[in-house]
């Protein structure tokens, strides 16, 4: 059964929110990103009255169809909030699902997921460097980057975290199932200030046999169109209202 104050959770997150990163370079903005995200860790998918789907529910969520047929989308969004400052909802990918490879334009970040396990791989912008790039770079534009880390979340993971200059890029796997995580980004996606979404692929490969190079390493990542088997839907928000 949801909490008793689910309601002023959501609303205490989307309000911490707001304090947080309507100065993001203020002196209190450390110990304000702290409180914000001990509020979302605490954040479960009852609280949002969210369940884990199957294929037949996100079916109807989208009106009829069958998964992957091109009638229902491998992920959705429902809109919660936003404002200038930060947007706030929450992103249901079905199982095996992925959110390529991905940037976020002089934007801070927080998710935490409310069910179902994710692979989230983070990636840091590197300046340009003389090195040529590998040959395969000649289709697109081609960027150095620092592979940070991969890891796997759950519900009884802290949120992931990303600034403008850590952890900017991100991949996102649902694992062995459907997935849900809550999203705050600040300010939001605006192409018109600059921060447009970008996606990359990854150019390189291990070798056949060996095990996948160590972590963090030095990569080079190519820009692509968003790719034809990704787009993502749009659903009703289910959860307690939230008022800014």
């Amino acid at each position: 059964m949801p909490r008793d104050n689910m309601a002023s959770l959501i609303q205490r997150v989307a309000r911490q929110a707001r304090i947080t990163f309507r100065s993001p370079g203020g002196p209190a903005f450390g110990e304000n990103l702290h409180r914000l995200q001990q509020l979302l860790d605490e954040v479960r998918a009852e609280d949002l009255h969210l369940a884990p789907r199957g294929p037949s529910a996100a079916a109807a969520a989208a009106g009829g169809g069958f998964p992957w047929a091109g009638v229902v989308p491998p992920v959705s969004y429902m809109h919660i909030c936003e404002t200038e400052s930060f947007s706030m909802g929450v992103f249901l990918l079905r199982s095996g699902a992925c959110i390529p490879l991905h940037d976020h334009p002089g934007m801070n970040g927080m998710l935490k997921v409310l069910y179902g396990t994710l692979r989230i791989a983070c990636m840091d912008t590197l300046p340009p460097a003389a090195a040529a790039p590998p040959p395969a770079a000649a289709a697109g534009p081609c960027h150095r980057a620092l592979f940070r880390s991969r890891q796997h979340y759950t519900p009884a993971s802290p949120p992931c975290l990303l600034s403008p200059h850590t952890d900017n890029l991100h991949q996102i796997d649902a694992v062995d199932g459907p997935a849900a995580f809550l999203d705050i980004l600040a300010p939001p996606y605006d192409p018109q200030h600059g921060r447009d979404c970008h996606y990359y692929r990854l150019l390189e490969g291990p070798p056949a046999g060996a095990e996948p190079p160590g972590l963090p390493r030095e990569v080079w990542l190519m820009e692509t169109p968003q790719a034809a088997d990704f787009w993502c839907g749009g659903e009703p928000y289910p959860g307690p209202r939230v008022c800014l």
